[in-house]
């Protein structure tokens, strides 16, 4: 796969070990005959830690060979998360630690999650861009005049806080951009 063609989720091997491309900037010369620089900053699915990759134009990595699985998830207890396979049912486990990023927005009702499989083994979690979740606590709107658009902290059923718009009342489902953590619209 060239370095142009990788994108912003895609999964490759550097350096013999899986890793999930998490964001990229693309750098153009100001000189003739200069190559285009892509850089890549991406996680290590086996080892977690983050990787920096810079590629020019004509170069490429190789697609790691894993596979992305629809899960849901079972449970939690002190140490993992518990996942079933929404296709053969198998069940998966990964370490909390390892997917507290992506904790704040994992419910059991959560569809469209994925789990990334390398060799057999739950490496990683790939969730949906925006997410359902309830608002459990906020304080009631401020009547007065509102010009302007105010916000106010809810907190949502995960335990995350969110700034939403003033009108927003306790028990309403919201939707939350999984990549920033910010509101996005009432569901």
């Amino acid at each position: 796969m060239q370095a142009k063609e990788i994108k912003r989720g895609a999964v490759v091997n550097y350096n013999g070990a899986p890793v999930l491309i998490q964001t990229l900037s693309v750098q153009t010369p100001s000189a003739r005959g200069a190559a285009t620089l892509y850089k890549f900053r991406g996680r290590n699915l086996v080892s977690r830690q983050k990787t920096d990759i810079t590629l020019k134009g004509n170069e490429s990595l190789e697609e790691a060979d894993f596979e992305r699985r629809a899960v849901g998830m079972m449970y939690t207890d002190a140490s993992d998360l518990h996942l079933l396979d929404q296709g053969n049912y198998n069940q998966y486990s990964i370490s909390l630690e390892d997917v507290a990023e992506e904790m704040p927005f994992v419910t059991e009702r959560l569809e469209g999650m994925l789990t990334l499989i390398y060799n057999g083994q739950c490496v990683g979690l790939q969730l949906p861009t925006a997410v359902e979740l309830t608002v459990t606590q906020c304080d009631p709107a401020v009547k007065g005049d509102s010009a302007t658009s105010r916000t106010k902290p809810a907190t949502l059923e995960t335990g995350l806080v969110v700034q939403v718009p003033e009108y927003l009342k306790e028990g309403e489902l919201v939707k939350v951009d999984t990549r920033t953590g910010q509101f996005l619209s009432r569901a």
